[in-house]
C-alpha cells in the first residue's frame, strides 16, 4: 500500500471471511486503500490469495477483542469481525459474544479516534424467530437470550446498540446493516449454513440433511447483491437499521429440490428433527434500501446459485 495516496482509506474487521473478502474486492475497485484485520478464527488467507500483490491492501493479523492500532488516517470503518455460522457460533460461543461487545468497541473506537465512519455488520438474527412477517427494520425481535443461538442473536443486537449509542452521544457517522442469508463462492464447505451444505452434499452424492419438515422459509441473496447494497449504505447519510436481502422466500425443502435438479447426484432428502430456536421464517422487507439506497437485488437465483455450484466444484 502507497504510504501517501489521494484514495480513501478502509479498514475491514473480518477481512479474510466470506462477505469482508467480497468486500475488500468491491473496495478496491472503488479505488479505496484497504487494511484487512483477521485473526482467522472462521476467515481465511485463501480469500485474499487473489489479491496478494495488490498495492492497496495490507493485512494485519490481529484479533480485534484487543485494543486496534492502525497508523495513518483512516475514512472508513467495515465491522465484519464475527463468527457467522452456527457450526461456529456453537463451537465458539464466548469468542462470539466478545467481538460482538469488546470487538465492536474495539472498532468503534478506532473509528472515533481517526473521525471514520463506521459501519456494522449486523444480521437478520437480531429478529430471533419472528413474529411478524416479512421483517422490517421497526421489529424488535423474538429472541431467546440463553438458548444456543442467544450468544449469536445477542451479540449482534448489543453490537447495534452501541454503535447507536456512539451514533447519539458522539456524534459519529455510523450505520447498521442488517445482512440476510447470503450465498456465492468463498462460503466455507462445512460452515453448517444450507446453502453450502446442500451444494457438498450433492456434489459427493450424500443425503441433503433437511431438519424439520423442511416448510422453515430462508430468502437467499447473492453475494455481489448485498455487497453493493452495504457499500450504498455505508455512503449514505442514513444512520438506522436497513436491511438487506432477497425477498425472494423459498422453503428449504424447495431450495434442496432445486439443488437436486441442478446436479447430477444420487443424493436424496434425509429429515432430521428441527434444532432449537431455529427461526421458522425468514424473509426481509426491503422497502427502506429501496427508498433510501435505490438498491434492490439484480442476480436471480439460478444464475447465483450456479455460480456457487462452480465454486464448489473446484473445492471438492
Amino acid at each position: 500500500m502507497t504510504k501517501k495516496s489521494s484514495r480513501p482509506i478502509s479498514v475491514v474487521t473480518g477481512g479474510a471471511g466470506f462477505l469482508g473478502s467480497h468486500l475488500t474486492d468491491r473496495l478496491l475497485e472503488e479505488g479505496h486503500d484497504v487494511i484487512v484485520i483477521d485473526n482467522f478464527i472462521t476467515g481465511s488467507p485463501h480469500n485474499l490469495e487473489h489479491l496478494a500483490e495488490n498495492i492497496h491492501l495490507k493485512f494485519i493479523r490481529h484479533d480485534v477483542t484487543e485494543y486496534i492500532f492502525v497508523p495513518g488516517p483512516v475514512h472508513y470503518v467495515w465491522h465484519f469481525a464475527s463468527p457467522a455460522s452456527p457450526i461456529d457460533y456453537l463451537e465458539l460461543p464466548i469468542p462470539t459474544l466478545k467481538v460482538g461487545s469488546l470487538g465492536t468497541h474495539n472498532a468503534l473506537g478506532l473509528a472515533r479516534e481517526k473521525k471514520a465512519a463506521f459501519l456494522l455488520a449486523s444480521t437478520s438474527e437480531t429478529y430471533g424467530d419472528p413474529l411478524i412477517h416479512p421483517q422490517t427494520e421497526d421489529y424488535w425481535g423474538n429472541v431467546n437470550p440463553v438458548g444456543p443461538r442467544g450468544v449469536y442473536d445477542e451479540a449482534k443486537r448489543f453490537a447495534e446498540a452501541m454503535t447507536m449509542a456512539y451514533h447519539t452521544f458522539h456524534g459519529m457517522d455510523t450505520k447498521i446493516v442488517r445482512i440476510f442469508n447470503t450465498y456465492g463462492p468463498r462460503m466455507r464447505l462445512r460452515d453448517g449454513r444450507v446453502v453450502p451444505t446442500f451444494i457438498g452434499q450433492a456434489l459427493t452424492n450424500q443425503s441433503l440433511t433437511i431438519f424439520g419438515d423442511g416448510s422453515q422459509t430462508r430468502s437467499f441473496c447473492y453475494v455481489s447483491d448485498l455487497i453493493d447494497g452495504i457499500y450504498r449504505l455505508m455512503m449514505s447519510e442514513y444512520h438506522h437499521p436497513v436491511n438487506i436481502g432477497n425477498p425472494r422466500e423459498m422453503t428449504i425443502k424447495e431450495f434442496g429440490e432445486a439443488i437436486l435438479k441442478l446436479i447430477e447426484t444420487t443424493s436424496a432428502m434425509e429429515f432430521k428433527p428441527l434444532p432449537i430456536d431455529d427461526p421458522k421464517v425468514r424473509q426481509p422487507d426491503i422497502t427502506r434500501a429501496k427508498t433510501i439506497l435505490k438498491w434492490e437485488p439484480k442476480i436471480d437465483f439460478e444464475e447465483g446459485i450456479q455460480e456457487t455450484i462452480h465454486y464448489f466444484r473446484s473445492k471438492i
